[in-house]
């Protein structure tokens, strides 16, 4: 079970929920290290003073602040945990939104919050069933690491979860980044709309036989590779890109079929319904003209293998 991240309280109104914070998830990036091409040692950062030109320890360095270039303010953390605010020693909900209404952009690392102790199950179930029933979010403010940041509340699989989010000055605009205006036209329109729906997972990314890294699994394998003593993996060469511009309805249509093809699906066409018979003037039987009426009834369109 991974160590809590902070340990404080929720703040409901005057309903205060003790919690802990857990991190929600975890890195299984391939870390290296930098060393020394000539003799492998490793290299190391060190800690210098520029006054003294020596190396100082942990316990002698501070914080401070530069006002200006020949002023600087010393911090100390001590002064830090005593600043007058107060988030700095709980998660404060200011606020009730739609889950809809938060732009995903907005949205950074992930928390669980988790109940500390048998006084606080109760307060923090019935504020989990609340947001549950109002299909609201709750936004709050909470101060860690040296700065106040705002956080959004949600319910996942009957745990609270925290997201910590972006200040709305934080967002910048995409307004210069979108393309110039082009045409496009209603059939190259429902095409990409096709191929959406062709490549839609309903079940969601979980069990989705692409949600997997593949990259650290191909460097694990070079790694590997290399501490046997073999030659590691090579990719592919690429191949030449095109010169000739993509037609983009042909590759939208080419697009689909390959999704299709990808989930089993095939494609369907329709069958244009035969022409009915040319009437006679030749008298036939009740019992003929039945027969005959069968015989010119279009045919149900049917799926092609």
């Amino acid at each position: 079970m991974p160590r809590p991240v902070w340990s404080g309280a929720i703040s409901f109104g005057l309903v205060t929920i003790p919690i802990k914070v857990m991190p929600a998830t975890e890195d299984h990036s391939i870390r290296f290290h930098q060393y020394h091409l000539e003799d492998m040692g490793r290299i190391r950062t060190r800690k210098i003073c520029e006054l003294e030109d020596r190396e100082v320890g942990q316990d002698e360095i501070g914080k401070g602040y530069e006002v200006s270039k020949d002023t600087l303010v010393a911090v100390s953390d001590e002064e830090l945990r005593e600043i007058p605010l107060p988030t700095a020693k709980a998660i404060d909900i200011v606020t009730f939104v739609p889950y809809a209404s938060i732009d995903p952009i907005r949205i950074g690392e992930g928390y669980y919050l988790q109940a500390d102790g048998a006084v606080a199950a109760k307060p923090y179930t019935l504020l989990r069933k609340a947001l549950e029933r109002n299909e609201r979010a709750a936004v709050a403010k909470f101060a860690w690491h040296g700065r106040e940041r705002l956080g959004l509340l949600r319910i996942k699989d009957d745990v609270i979860a925290l997201h910590a989010l972006r200040w709305p000055d934080e967002i910048r605009s995409p307004a210069e980044l979108a393309p110039k205006k082009v045409d496009l036209t209603e059939k190259e329109v429902k095409e990409a709309v096709l191929l959406i729906d062709s490549m839609t997972r309903e079940e969601g990314i979980e069990g989705a036989e692409w949600a997997t890294d593949r990259y650290t699994e191909a460097l694990e394998e070079v790694i590997q590779a290399k501490s046997d003593g073999k030659q590691p993996p090579r990719a592919a060469p690429e191949e030449a890109p095109a010169d000739n511009v993509v037609d983009l309805m042909a590759a939208l249509e080419q697009s689909v079929q390959r999704a299709r093809a990808s989930r089993g699906e095939a494609d369907v066409h329709e069958l244009k319904p035969k022409r009915a018979a040319k009437k006679t003037t030749t008298k036939k039987t009740a019992a003929k003209k039945t027969t005959t009426a069968k015989k010119s009834a279009p045919r149900k369109p049917r799926r092609s293998a």
